[in-house]
């Protein structure tokens, strides 16, 4: 059985250091994590905190099943349940430190491919997807801010501000792509006028510094994809923004150690 007692059970399973997963516990267990009981006052457990915190990252990692998860933790495919419910939110509280407001910011959408077409829809990527937008720190490389998912046939321009984005950023510097042209208050690359051959030099020189800048989150969002529930999320829509926030906070503190 996978256990946190195992140190060689734990990189591979949540992609952090036994020192990183050991801080992250703590971090669960300040948060209330050793007081929630399981469905019932006064029933315990089976599983120590660190044991269900594992559970819960090995899940994001793997994307297994309920009933594939149980047999690997040594518990029933119900209690897989009752623990991604209770711990989840856990993790998902807050994602970083809170940083200067005149730190640059990176942001860009994402699609997740998402079974819940109660908010998925039908995508460039060809399957029922919901845009997830994520901003990170241009300087840390951390992730700041994460957006309530959109459906995926919205563009970047729209779900920018219908997920909140645009509010979570208010005040801050932020470097976008072409794609959220409609938003004045962000920086974007520049583009040839109507009947214009090409751009002068110095735009040029401008739009490769861009592309630099915004490359780091495409690395953010390849990262964060190792996590393969955000490959194929198969729960309810609704607990996306949790899921994806938990990640946020795995990501940064594999960065941070």
């Amino acid at each position: 059985m996978i256990t946190a007692s195992r140190r060689e059970w734990i990189e591979p399973f949540t992609g952090l250091s036994p020192a990183q997963f050991r801080k992250l516990v703590r971090l669960v267990a300040e948060r209330g994590g050793e007081e929630i009981q399981d469905g019932r006052p006064g029933r315990q457990w089976a599983l120590e905190l660190p044991d269900r915190v594992l559970l819960v990252a090995t899940y994001w990692r793997t994307n297994l099943t309920m009933r594939q998860l149980g047999p690997l933790f040594g518990i029933s495919h119900s209690a897989v349940h009752r623990v991604l419910d209770t711990l989840g939110p856990l993790l998902a509280l807050a994602p970083v430190r809170k940083r200067r407001v005149d730190q640059i910011a990176i942001v860009d959408g994402t699609l997740v491919p998402t079974r819940d077409h109660t908010l998925a829809a039908s995508s460039k990527n060809y399957r029922y997807s919901t845009n997830l937008q994520v901003a990170i720190d241009a300087d840390t490389r951390l992730v700041i801010a994460v957006g309530d998912p959109q459906p995926g046939n919205r563009n970047d321009t729209i779900a920018y501000r219908d997920s909140g984005m645009k509010d979570q950023l208010d005040g801050r510097p932020v470097v976008a792509d072409g794609g959220y042209q409609g938003n004045p208050d962000v920086i974007l690359p520049y583009r040839r006028a109507r009947g214009q051959e090409r751009l002068p030099a110095w735009q040029d020189e401008w739009n490769t510094r861009h592309r630099q800048v915004r490359a780091t989150i495409e690395h953010c969002f390849a990262r964060m994809k190792t996590y393969k529930i955000l490959r194929d999320y198969r729960r309810s829509a609704r607990t996306l923004h949790t899921t994806a926030v938990g990640i946020a906070l795995l990501h940064n503190l594999a960065l941070t150690g």
